[in-house]
């Protein structure tokens, strides 16, 4: 057996501030990347052609940065617990490493490479690195529970010590010789495809370019553009108020402790309270974002259904035309038909623009969130199920939240986040004519709609609300 280990990335696609890194480098100078294209994820009916284009881009700057520094990036594509143990194998590595995941499938796939790895006496080293705090750290203090409601774990989260951010290499590792390699080439490497290999076709900008670098910049960015006033202007979609940099979190691109050690450094130089307090609100997003991380590892049905009892037969609509509707933004109401051209055009959406389609799929056309929640998964860039579920269910009332019946009123929502028309315009430009005061109140004249070639509300909203809340009461009072 070699000094050989490999380390197995999956959402940790970067090599600064990287703890699985840094521990496999201190037991061995020969430290090698892996990087599984897994069928069973990528053959699914929710994969985004716009999150496959992000991360293989963001593969081949990885590859980039390992030959920088002597090593190598081998790609694979098969079952992880079939072509890990197999390569591990024959190039008589010491062990693998790589870092914990919090999803039902990731952890059931762990055990797999884990046990078949084991049965051929090779090492197995996991760690966190996704998360501030592992899912087990933050526990309720009465009865050590894992928290079920966002306030209560904020205020325990807040106040534990973040970890700095690491330093991967103080030495860089050596690869593998030419030997190595022809025998890895024998045992399932190759060449990193492109998406259209894989089958996806991505041909708009991404909202985000690949690569640690990119990620790094961005969050620079950030905090100099629009941190210090991140409470005011996060929920306006027509304004560049937000990171964007869910889909390099979502793929590890960057470390969550760099992101947070930014924080901190902009709390530092600051006087401001009122700044302070804008970026507490953003430290906030980063707790919601442990939330339903630890929420997913220790409720796993959360990916299958309701978490609310009185959900789990509640009597949606299946309107097909409706979703579709919906889902191609021609529902006639324009801040929910904006930002589903928003989603269809770059791959993302603004978040406050989330909620309120999210809100309406739920609340005024009454189909089953676990669509729209799909739909997402389908579209987004930044696609990850702990977020995307524990947003979909906080839209849809059916998840963990003590006040749990909202409804987005799309015509208020509008005049509150968009008052000057100005993110309808951008993707509905066929309403641009308009004016103000009609595109932001919603009543758009069907003289106006026609000669816009724009639809007719689908369905009118007092009804559904109406219609929701009675229905919601039957369920909860049976259940």
């Amino acid at each position: 057996m070699s000094d050989l280990i490999l380390f197995w990335h999956r959402r940790d696609l970067r090599i600064s501030d990287h703890k699985g890194l840094a521990s496999a480098r201190e037991k061995s100078s020969q430290l090698v990347g892996i990087f599984c294209l897994d069928p069973n994820i990528l053959e699914k009916d929710d994969v985004a052609p716009a999150r496959v284009t992000y991360m293989i881009g963001c593969l081949e700057k990885l590859q980039q940065q390992y030959q920088k520094l002597g090593s190598q990036l081998l790609i694979l594509q098969d079952k992880p617990s079939q072509a890990i143990p197999k390569l591990a194998k024959a190039l008589e590595a010491k062990a693998v490493y790589w870092n914990l995941d919090v999803e039902p499938y990731a952890k059931e796939r762990d055990q797999q490479v884990s046990e078949a790895l084991k049965s051929v006496n090779i090492g197995v080293e996991t760690v966190w690195d996704q998360l501030l705090h592992t899912p087990d750290e933050i526990r309720t203090k009465s009865a050590n529970e894992p928290y079920k409601v966002y306030t209560p774990y904020w205020n325990n989260w807040s106040k534990r010590k973040k970890q700095k951010p690491i330093h991967t290499f103080s030495q860089n590792p050596t690869g593998l010789n030419e030997e190595q390699l022809k025998t890895a080439r024998k045992n399932g490497i190759i060449d990193l495809p492109t998406p259209k290999d894989l089958g996806f076709v991505w041909e708009n900008e991404l909202v985000l370019e690949p690569g640690e670098e990119a990620a790094q910049n961005r969050l620079e960015e950030f905090c100099d553009r629009a941190l210090f006033e991140y409470d005011e202007q996060r929920n306006f979609p027509a304004n560049d108020g937000t990171s964007q940099l869910s889909a390099a979190l979502k793929f590890g691109v960057i470390g969550i402790r760099t992101v947070w050690a930014k924080t901190l450094e902009a709390m530092e130089n600051t006087r401001s309270d009122e700044a302070r307090n804008h970026i507490k609100v953003w430290q906030q997003e980063l707790a919601w974002r442990e939330f339903y991380q630890q929420a997913m590892y220790h409720f796993p049905e959360l990916a299958n259904g309701p978490y609310r009892d009185h959900f789990k037969d509640f009597p949606w609509s299946e309107n097909q035309e409706h979703f579709q509707a919906w889902c191609e933004g021609k529902t006639g109401y324009p801040i929910v038909d904006a930002a589903m051209r928003q989603l269809n055009e770059s791959g993302w959406m603004h978040n406050r623009c989330r909620m309120i389609v999210a809100n309406f799929l739920t609340k005024d056309l009454m189909i089953n969130w676990q669509w729209g929640e799909k739909y997402f998964m389908q579209k987004l860039i930044d696609g990850d199920l702990s977020a995307n579920n524990g947003g979909w269910q906080w839209s849809a009332s059916s998840g963990m939240d003590p006040k749990p019946l909202r409804i987005f009123n799309p015509t208020t929502q509008t005049q509150k986040y968009d008052p000057e028309g100005e993110y309808i315009r951008q993707w509905l430009p066929e309403l641009s004519s308009l004016e103000t005061e009609d595109l932001v109140s919603g009543k758009i004249s069907s003289q106006d709609r026609e000669a816009c070639d724009y639809p007719e509300p689908i369905v009118d909203h007092k009804q559904q609300q109406k219609q929701f809340k009675s229905l919601y009461k039957e369920q909860k009072e049976a259940s």
